[in-house]
């Protein structure tokens, strides 16, 4: 071991400690183990293993004195001494976790390995100011003992330094005992040790102040002592008159304490309404225990005057928490204000030990699990004893299993439900974040977005602009704000491929000639099962449904509705005999020579007498009239072959003309349109019904619908029209 490695002062310190320390474990090690241990030490101390921090502080003085308080404050346990003292050569490197699981057994492994994580934990120095940290660091700890020995080592700590030149140093150690080790130390029940880290954080944070509070009431000690005693004597021995069983214990607040009611009531010491503070334990039976307490503040208001204001019921109506008590402030002798606190032993009980600890009634928050576990760990501090150490090596730290911490690259830290996934973490951050997100690395490893988060991992999220939510990611998350935002974006998309797929809709429906109306569409889209027209878009994009096929039930639902007074079936057709009919009116002769059938000619393809022609049977009965080259007839005779029927011209239109739409193309010349017109015009019997032209580059687009009787009669029309000048191209269109 190096000779100067201790100060003289340090080394009187490790003589004594060691010898404290043999003698408390006496019969928990043996000499070997002993040995052992101690040749560790020295070998790694030698060895440059336990070198002074950067602030001074020698970590095997340190830890020596942390396992004497282990000792003092805990109870024996060799195995939670052993594992202080050689922690710290673990975590240089010099023994391994596993040479120590070898030769001192699991339990020491275990809690090496708990000291090792949270330690890690200290690298996100970011992290140390989350409100979330100390529940991150109880959760990788694993074992109550572990956080126990945490806490001891910074009381320790705190006592070391208490006079060293590095004030930032010191400032920093006492901030972080005060938002995270104090906080800590009252749930677990050891309010000596959470009193003795407020108030030396006080006074390393704000000596001058500190100073003045304890010197205030070093001076007052006796008398307050006394004041105390005077207003429990009159108190006690009216109760006691009143029949009630009870016990009276009084008390001063600590120097932390005071000042926190200094800052929050704007006051000096003297006028803090429960700088004294009396609490009145009644023993009785359930059934009496609200008439008790009510007679106990009877008593207590009839022989002090109390202030309304500071008056609190929590008897009548418990807190959420489960808390009840009586408070109320009254205005003792020499004009000094003293709580008074009124409850029976099973209030006190609850409130000390279980449902309502006192730093959750004073307004933090916390999760009834931890509230039940914190119960627990206070049970067995307070009544087990030499016990105590034994049984908290079974109790492991399961009390965060519905929660897990993460961290991001810059070391900020987040709180998700346990179970959480890449995914889960991504709209944690921002909405935008997850809605792109593609995966991630988890501690630099790539990973999917399903991927489980562990505790303490650290998540970069990856993006793509081209990623957007769907709709498998519901079974990826397991938070309201992820499930809720994906709902939302698929609903956006949803809305945006209805857009999308409408078109494409209306774009066939147009190439087929056929005239789109909102109302027969919406049947259409009831008839194929569908409750909302979202659902039946999305599946248009995603081709669960052929357009085909909707457009083949629009035009069944068009010949319904269009021809309902017709209601014959196919066979019907074939078996009656031809019917003599005005031919004024019957043109199409359906079936085996039937005439005299309602019929319509199709408007997707307007057939014209001479065009070769077929029937087509509605699901009512009605006759619908379509070229037989017609593609939407193609369509229906390829899906419905057993509602095809024949059917001819008779060679009649009865003065009848039909309509024949004609594209036409051509030079955007001066007068070509008249000359068009104007042919149309002479001809005989042909009447020029409607007329819509478009020009571009040069070129203009003609649809005309010309009123004609016969196939023949267009041919020769279009004929003509080719040849005049600057026509490039005439055809019939369906």
């Amino acid at each position: 071991m190096k000779e100067t490695y201790y100060t003289i002062e340090e080394r009187k310190f490790v003589i004594t400690a060691y010898k404290k320390l043999r003698k408390s474990f006496k019969d928990e090690i043996s000499d070997a183990q002993v040995k052992r241990l101690r040749k560790i030490m020295s070998d790694g101390i030698a060895e440059g293993h336990a070198e002074r921090d950067k602030f001074g502080i020698n970590p095997t003085v340190r830890h020596l004195n942390t396992a004497l308080l282990i000792t003092e404050d805990f109870g024996v346990d060799k195995n939670m001494v052993v594992a202080v003292l050689l922690y710290h050569l673990c975590k240089t490197e010099y023994i391994s976790p596993e040479v120590v699981k070898k030769e001192f057994g699991d339990d020491i492994y275990s809690l090496i390995n708990g000291l090792l994580k949270v330690s890690e934990l200290y690298k996100k120095q970011t992290a140390l100011q989350d409100e979330n940290f100390s529940r991150l660091m109880m959760a990788f700890a694993e074992n109550i003992r572990v956080i126990i020995i945490m806490i001891i080592d910074r009381l320790g700590l705190m006592r070391m330094i208490n006079h060293h030149p590095n004030q930032k140093f010191v400032f920093d150690v006492a901030h972080e005992v005060l938002y995270l080790y104090s906080p800590l130390a009252h749930r677990l029940g050891l309010y000596k040790v959470k009193s003795e880290l407020e108030d030396m954080s006080l006074k390393y944070t704000n000596r001058d102040l500190y100073t003045q509070i304890a010197h205030k009431l070093n001076e007052t000690k006796k008398e307050r002592d006394k004041y105390i005693a005077n207003i429990i004597a009159p108190v006690e021995k009216a109760l006691k008159k009143a029949g009630l069983n009870f016990e009276i214990k009084g008390r001063t607040k600590s120097i932390y304490s005071i000042w926190n009611k200094m800052k929050k009531q704007n006051a000096d010491v003297k006028d803090i309404y429960d700088l004294f503070a009396i609490r009145i334990i009644i023993d009785t039976p359930l059934r009496n225990e609200k008439q008790d307490c009510w007679a106990a503040f009877a008593i207590v208001t009839d022989m002090f005057r109390a202030n309304p204001s500071r008056t609190k019921d929590w008897i009548t109506i418990p807190k959420s928490n489960g808390y009840e008590s009586l408070h109320t402030t009254v205005y003792g002798p020499d004009n000094r204000w003293v709580e008074i606190q009124i409850r029976t032993r099973r209030m006190d009980e609850v409130a000390e030990k279980g449902l309502a600890a006192h730093w959750k009634y004073k307004g933090v928050k916390s999760e009834k699990s931890l509230d039940d576990w914190m119960a627990n760990v206070r049970d067995m501090l307070e009544t087990s004893g030499k016990d105590a150490p034994e049984l908290m090596k079974k109790m492991n730290l399961d009390i965060y299993d519905k929660e897990v911490f993460i961290f991001t690259p810059k070391g900020d830290l987040y709180k998700l439900p346990y179970g959480a996934t890449i995914l889960d973490f991504a709209f944690a951050i921002h909405s935008q974040l997850g809605c792109t997100c593609v995966g991630g690395k988890v501690n630099g490893r790539n990973q999917k977005l399903n991927y489980v988060l562990k505790n303490g991992d650290t998540v970069e999220i990856a993006t793509s602009a081209t990623q957007q939510p769907k709709q498998q990611w519901l079974s990826y998350v397991t938070t309201a704000k992820a499930r809720n935002k994906i709902r939302q974006s698929l609903n956006e998309i949803n809305n945006k491929s209805a857009e999308l797929a409408k078109e494409m809709l209306q774009r066939r429906f147009k190439n087929r000639k056929i005239d789109l109306e909102e109302s027969s569409l919406t049947k259409v889209v009831k008839k194929l099962g569908y409750k909302a027209t979202t659902d039946f878009y999305n599946d248009i994009i995603t081709e669960k449904i052929d357009i085909s096929d909707v457009i083949d039930n629009y035009i069944s639902l068009e010949a319904k509705e269009e021809e309902p007074n017709v209601n014959r079936s196919a066979q019907g057709y074939v078996m009656h005999s031809p019917v003599e009919t005005d031919s004024s009116t019957d043109f199409v002769i359906i079936g085996e020579g039937i005439k005299g059938i309602n019929y319509k000619l199709s408007r997707c393809c307007n057939p014209i007498l001479g065009d070769d022609i077929i029937g087509f049977i509605a699901s009512d009965g009605a006759i619908k009239i379509h070229k037989a080259n017609c593609p939407n007839a193609l369509h229906l005779a390829e899906k419905y072959p057993y509602r095809i029927i024949k059917a001819v011209w008779s060679g009649k239109t009865g003065g009848n003309q039909f309509s024949a739409p004609v594209e036409i193309i051509g030079n955007d010349d001066i007068g070509i349109v008249n000359n068009i017109t104007s042919l149309i015009s002479k001809e005989k019997n042909v009447v020029l019904r409607s007329i819509s032209i478009d020009s571009h580059d040069g070129l203009f687009q003609g649809r005309l619908v010309i009123g004609i009787n016969d196939i023949q009669e267009l041919n020769n029309l279009l004929k003509k029209i080719t040849n005049i000048k600057g026509v490039k191209h005439v055809q019939r269109i369906n």
